[in-house]
């Protein structure tokens, strides 16, 4: 429970943070005091706020706050992102600025001409006509040449000079050309931003690409050459994807007429009751030698008993923590699977059980790992494991989110290789949070295995 509660605040935190930032760059940069600077101070607390409230309302029925909550998720991202990058050659044009600033405000010294001849030659103080001085008829006066006195104290009665001017002080350069330049890096902020985000939910929404790939596998019959797996990942039906979206993807599944069907986790955001009816569809999955699944993190947040027995009720195999022979054309393959690594110390399920799935089998088969996450392959290495087939990274699902991804899993997207075991990674079908998906459109993969 602490646990949880510390966590809670360091993301209330961050988020806090994030907005204090866009506010400084989006709102105090680019106004000046007045009522639009408190206007988007407001506007800016109440979708930082909205971000917390979404994350927490949707899990409790509240659907509705999806699309605006998560659409300003991703929108916030790459305004941050966006901004950031922006920051050093907002800093170097500041540079520039000040510097011009700087030279702007040193006078030029007048040109002094040198006699040559007496025709050129400038006359001496001498030769001038003789001006008396015109004493002020008192302190502070006009003077005859039509300046002031001096004040009683002594000090200077020259006129300040005005901030921006020339004759300002060299620290900074005109307030109206910083004020223009702030101006310039949020517009060409937020359009980019609405741009890829409008891209990207566009992407998102859209039905999934199908790519295909070969993988040998040295102990592969060669009877068996050319078995085909259909692999899904990260469906993610919830508040934004429903039905018709399970439907789209059994029917792209359907026509790969595939030797095998495999849900490698995170099928649902939500309980049994909640979108059973939206899971109803993959009853109608066809293969010639069956349809598996294994659990992801997000079953664990959604009820994972009550969508195990759901997932068997509609004609999937579950494997958990188990293995199942695959006889086909006349040879035989091990496909195990284990239960998604989050599923340790939940007590909700048993635990990733990866000699459970793999010991005691013949060596000489060759064995298909599903597995939620792809950093389960340095267990499975282990075990000689020749392929594993994950999900969970989406690949990333929005650039350049996907280079953090690398810091937590070996492989985030496609074909790979870790300890010796082949590592294949699908970028998922759904999406989680932001309806958006940049440099990680959704996919159904057909795995080909090849012989030798």
């Amino acid at each position: 429970m602490l646990a949880m509660a510390t966590f809670l605040g360091v993301v209330v935190l961050v988020i806090a943070l994030i907005h204090y930032y866009l506010w400084r760059r989006l709102v105090r940069d680019t106004t000046r005091p007045g009522r639009w600077r408190r206007t988007g101070a407001v506007a800016l607390t109440v979708l930082a706020v909205l971000i917390p409230v979404t994350m927490a309302g949707t899990r409790s029925g509240w659907y509705w706050l999806a699309w605006p909550g998560y659409l300003w998720l991703a929108l916030m991202f790459y305004l941050l992102v966006l901004l950031v990058v922006l920051e050093v050659p907002t800093a170097l044009a500041r540079f520039v600025l000040r510097r011009r600033a700087r030279s702007a405000a040193v006078p030029e010294p007048e040109p002094t001409l040198v006699g040559v001849g007496a025709d050129t030659a400038t006359p001496s103080t001498a030769d001038r006509p003789a001006t008396p001085p015109t004493a002020p008829d008192r302190v502070g006066a006009p003077s005859a040449a039509g300046g002031t006195g001096t004040p009683p104290d002594g000090t200077s009665s020259a006129t300040p000079p005005v901030e921006g001017s020339s004759t300002a002080g060299t620290t900074d350069h005109d307030p109206s050309r910083r004020l223009l330049l702030a101006r310039g890096a949020a517009i060409f902020a937020g359009l980019t931003a609405a741009g890829l985000t409008g891209y990207g939910v566009r992407t998102a929404m859209g039905p999934p690409q199908l790519d295909r790939v070969r993988i040998p596998l040295a102990k592969l019959p060669r009877s068996m050459d050319g078995l085909r797996i259909a692999t899904v990942s990260d469906i993610h039906l919830g508040p934004l994807r429903g039905r018709a979206h399970t439907e789209r993807i059994v029917s792209m599944i359907n026509k790969l007429d595939a030797d095998l069907v495999a849900v490698v986790g995170d099928l649902v955001d939500g309980t049994v009751a909640e979108l059973g009816e939206a899971a109803e569809p993959l009853r109608d999955l066809r293969s010639r030698y069956g349809s598996f699944f294994v659990t992801g993190n997000h079953e664990y947040y959604s009820g994972v008993e009550e969508w195990v027995r759901e997932v068997d009720r509609l004609g999937l195999r579950v494997l958990q923590n188990e293995r199942q022979e695959i006889r086909a054309r006349g040879g035989v393959l091990d496909l195990a699977g284990v239960n998604d690594v989050s599923a340790d110390g939940t007590g909700l399920a048993a635990p990733a059980d990866y000699a459970a799935a793999l010991r005691d089998r013949d060596p000489s088969r060759p064995v298909v790992l599903l597995a939620h996450q792809p950093v389960a392959a340095h267990e499975a290495a282990k075990f000689g494991v020749d392929l594993q087939l994950s999900g969970h990274t989406h690949g990333g699902q929005i650039v350049p989110f996907n280079l953090a991804v690398k810091l937590e899993q070996p492989v985030v997207s496609g074909l790979g290789e870790v300890d010796g075991t082949k590592v294949y990674v699908t970028n998922g079908a759904g999406f989680w949070g932001p309806p958006v998906r940049v440099g990680a459109p959704p996919q159904v993969t057909l795995v080909e295995l090849r012989a030798p």
